[in-house]
């Protein structure tokens, strides 16, 4: 396990992108193989109709063991996103100096399931009040954010986060820190291979439990 992992020498600020990690031309994931619980590509293509959103929870292992198990989505995989630093290394983004955060793609049916039930989910798994850390794990790279795709996942996030701002607001809570903009400009370079379905690997993994332990409101 690695010490970053607890965020003990983690950073809290945010790299300029002149002071970013100067990464590398390859990916670190070479080669894409068959998701270990869905069987399906990680990488795609997927069927027609297909929607991705990118999420990220806090420590991206168990951010993608819980939008596996949700009916309807097809595919997840790990990966890095909204930083600088071009295919960066586990060890590189841990640094704080890429801008990344651990962020999970989440490949779904909208047919099967709704962006409002996957956002119930992400608001519901962990605290998206912290800012720079998710519990014990502290760092730019433990940031919460939601990168869409589509005007419809748009809308979602933006109602959504205003519907659970105001519960968490009446219990006291401090204001929602979540990143929420568009995936466009903005590249998920996946995480390399032991990353991927750690937990399904690992069971026995490490999983961040941070949240508000406030339920996520029905709409009116």
């Amino acid at each position: 396990m690695f010490e970053s992992l607890f965020g003990s020498s983690m950073k809290t600020q945010m790299v300029a992108p002149e002071k970013a990690l100067a990464g590398r031309d390859q990916p670190v994931l070479p080669a894409a193989r068959p998701h270990t619980v869905l069987g399906t590509s990680i990488t795609g293509p997927w069927p027609e109709g297909t929607r991705v959103l990118y999420l990220a929870m806090g420590c991206f292992w168990g951010a993608e063991e819980i939008f596996w198990q949700v009916p309807g989505v097809i595919s997840t995989a790990v990966g890095y996103m909204g930083g600088t630093t071009p295919n960066p290394t586990y060890e590189e983004v841990c640094t704080a100096r890429t801008g990344h955060t651990e962020t999970a793609l989440v490949a779904y049916d909208p047919s099967v399931v709704s962006e409002e039930e996957l956002l119930k989910i992400f608001w519901e798994r962990h605290d998206p009040t912290q800012g720079y850390r998710q519990g014990n794990d502290v760092g730019t790279q433990y940031r919460s954010a939601v990168y869409w795709t589509t005007p419809e996942q748009e809308a979602a996030v933006r109602e959504t986060e205003e519907r659970y701002q105001k519960v968490l607001t009446a219990r006291g809570l401090d204001p929602i820190t979540t990143e929420v903009a568009p995936a466009e400009g903005r590249t998920f370079y996946y995480a390399e291979d032991y990353h991927q379905q750690y937990l399904d690997k690992n069971p026995n993994g490490y999983r961040c439990h941070a949240t508000t332990g406030i339920p996520f409101p029905d709409a009116a």
